[in-house]
């Protein structure tokens, strides 16, 4: 069976940065690709902050079509064609003042040096709704995603999600710490969680952000609690005495 959703999903999580393409408005509505930074969220949407002053920001004033495109790390033999990308088409709309503080909340935690640009006028934060995903892993590793697991969607848990947190870095830190090992061998017995996803979560363990993913998506609080059941048996040899 293919898992290429899984995989693009883990790329997805543990970047932060891609290629922007959106329809130029100044040159015939050619596509005008430019680098942006990124955060994604519970669902599987994402928040960039942009300027108003920026290319890539008044071609999606006219015309909110945008595609983000995700380079995944160079493989050993120098073969660039086969390196992992993630390509996802969709709509780039202003944040509603409602989900504002929200946003930043979440893109300063996780990109804190994005906090900078607040200092200047003309920045705001945009929400990547995605229709579209389209992965290749490699030569022949190729397919278009499940639409309805990459469209925005409500979330069982969303109201409860610091409610879990707690929970978790209270009752439950050496889990995450053995979670953190187990994948990056990083050791920090006073790791937390920052965020739930659908797919996972945002742990912070030395000063440093990591994202652990849960075997299956999590639409329920009892989603939620059967894959960190999954991933505490999973990883318990990985717990740091």
């Amino acid at each position: 069976m293919k898992n290429y959703d899984s995989l693009a999903t883990n790329l997805y999580r543990t970047s932060n940065s891609g290629i922007l393409s959106t329809i130029s408005q100044s040159n015939e509505g050619c596509p005008f690709g430019s680098f942006v930074t990124y955060i994604s969220i519970l669902d599987r949407s994402a928040y960039l902050y942009l300027s108003d002053i920026a290319e890539h920001t008044k071609n999606i004033k006219a015309q909110s079509k945008a595609c983000l495109t995700i380079l995944g790390k160079k493989n050993n033999n120098n073969d660039q064609q086969n390196n992992s990308r993630l390509s996802m088409m969709g709509n780039l709309l202003k944040i509603k003042e409602k989900e504002l503080e929200n946003c930043k909340k979440r893109f300063f935690t996780l990109l804190p040096e994005s906090k900078n640009y607040a200092n200047f006028h003309g920045f705001n934060f945009y929400k990547f709704e995605i229709k579209k995903t389209r992965w290749i892993g490699g030569f022949g590793k190729i397919d278009w995603l499940d639409e309805k697991k990459w469209k925005c969607q409500k979330l069982n848990w969303e109201k409860k999600e610091n409610n879990i947190i707690e929970h978790m870095n209270q009752d439950h830190s050496d889990t995450i710490a053995a979670a953190i090992n187990a994948k990056y061998g990083i050791k920090d017995k006073n790791a937390k969680i920052l965020f739930l996803t659908m797919d996972g979560y945002y742990a912070e363990a030395n000063s440093k952000i990591y994202f652990i993913q849960t075997a299956e998506i999590c639409k329920t609080i009892e989603d939620y609690r059967k894959n960190l059941i999954s991933l505490s048996k999973e990883n318990s040899k990985f717990k740091i005495v």
